[in-house]
């Protein structure tokens, strides 16, 4: 049985002194000719003939290194071919601004706002839109900070003559809160963008647990009133890294189930079931808290929270434990090579699914594989052959 899969691997590029500057080395038997080219040269025909790529490796900034078998002389070689994007090839007409690799932002920040491997990792349109998208959040929030001292002043405070101002300092108190919330989003967005794809189960989960310790913080704002923005912007925080972790894990989810090329459609279904979710929730919840006695005592109102917290919990790992990705993770490779090892067989999707541990990272799974080792590093050190995958 042989699967097929593109692994994205987070070596960087190696440095070459010319475009065509060619080295040679002995390994053993084998003879590798390294020679690096820019994105819009092509091999020729005969190039393509006489060659045959035995391996593909693509790096996270862009770049291809291509392994091709030459057998047409003497001696086996292996030649590699590192391709480069020409960064002034796909230049939009018009200002820097709209320049689709940004060669005026800084790497770090680049990295930081940008998908792996930008621009030829998303579409055409993707940094447009991102231009446009930015300052419409930001009028959006803007707005979301004038309507907050509207609600406050609807539900009492400052609504009597003489204390406008208190609507006015209470709301800046509450969007403090959630600004220090936002922090955890853009954290967590720029720094572990790259995780959600390999692994969404796992950091689904995760977001949950985090979500609990944010709610934990909210709760103890009764008890400590006078603590009221440090703890709400802890808790908020928490709750912003939370969601930070669980909508790009849940696009994953919903990409993986949108077969048809449908993911409108199941984004827009998902909705209806997270609405009326919502709706019976809401209802159940004020229910509770008609219950007599319950708001006025705090233990009971933990006690109960509690409860529903750790069934909220229980529930959400049954659904992603439901969940079957076709693709090979680390987790699943891990899983089918130690299988292949030690039984000597290969198992299937629903097995690799039904084992998978969503809890434990990865890294902390026993035993220990190395995976992306670059073919040439293989072929050059004296690494076992068991530990070439």
């Amino acid at each position: 049985m042989s699967l097929s899969y593109s692994l994205q691997l987070p070596f960087p590029s190696p440095v070459f002194l010319s475009p065509r500057n060619t080295i040679e080395k002995r390994l053993g038997n084998l003879r590798t000719l390294h020679s690096s080219k820019e994105g819009g040269q092509q091999h020729t025909e005969n190039d393509r003939s006489q060659d045959q790529v035995i391996l593909l490796e693509r790096y996270r900034n862009g770049t291809i290194k291509r392994y091709m078998l030459d057998d047409d002389d003497d001696d086996l070689q292996i030649r590699a071919f590192l391709e480069k994007h020409d960064s002034t090839s796909n230049e939009f007409q018009g200002s820097n601004l709209s320049d689709p690799n940004l060669s005026w932002l800084p790497q770090v920040l680049k990295e930081f706002i940008l998908p792996a491997g930008f621009p030829g990792s998303v579409s055409d349109d993707y940094l447009q839109y991102m231009l446009l998208q930015f300052p419409t959040n930001v009028t959006g929030w803007i707005c979301h900070t004038l309507v907050t001292s509207s609600l406050l002043k609807a539900v009492g405070v400052g609504s009597f003559s003489g204390t406008a101002a208190a609507a006015s300092a209470a709301a800046i108190r509450w969007v403090s809160k959630d600004g220090i919330g936002a922090v955890g989003r853009l954290f967590i967005g720029g720094r572990f963008g790259n995780l959600f794809d390999d692994d969404p189960k796992q950091w689904r989960m995760y977001a949950d647990f985090i979500g609990s310790a944010g709610s934990i913080f909210d709760l103890t704002t009764q008890v400590y009133p006078a603590y009221f923005l440090p703890l709400a912007s802890l808790g908020n925080l928490a709750k912003a890294v939370a969601r930070g972790l669980k909508d790009p894990s849940f696009r994953v989810i919903q990409n993986h189930f949108a077969i048809s090329g449908n993911l409108g459609e199941v984004s827009a279904k998902e909705e209806v079931w997270e609405v009326t979710a919502q709706l019976l929730g809401l209802s159940l919840g004020i229910l509770i808290l008609d219950t007599p006695g319950l708001v006025k005592s705090y233990p009971m109102l933990v006690s109960t929270w509690a409860s529903m917290r750790l069934l909220h919990l229980w529930l959400r790992y049954l659904s992603l434990s439901a969940l079957q990705f076709n693709t090979i993770n680390l987790k699943r490779a891990r899983m089918l090579v130690q299988s292949h090892i030690l039984q000597s067989r290969v198992p299937g999707c629903i097995d690799c699914n039904r084992d998978e541990n969503i809890l434990l990272w990865q890294r902390f799974i026993k035993p220990r594989i190395i995976f992306g080792v670059p073919m040439e590093e293989m072929l050059g050190s004296g690494r076992s052959t068991s530990m070439v995958l």
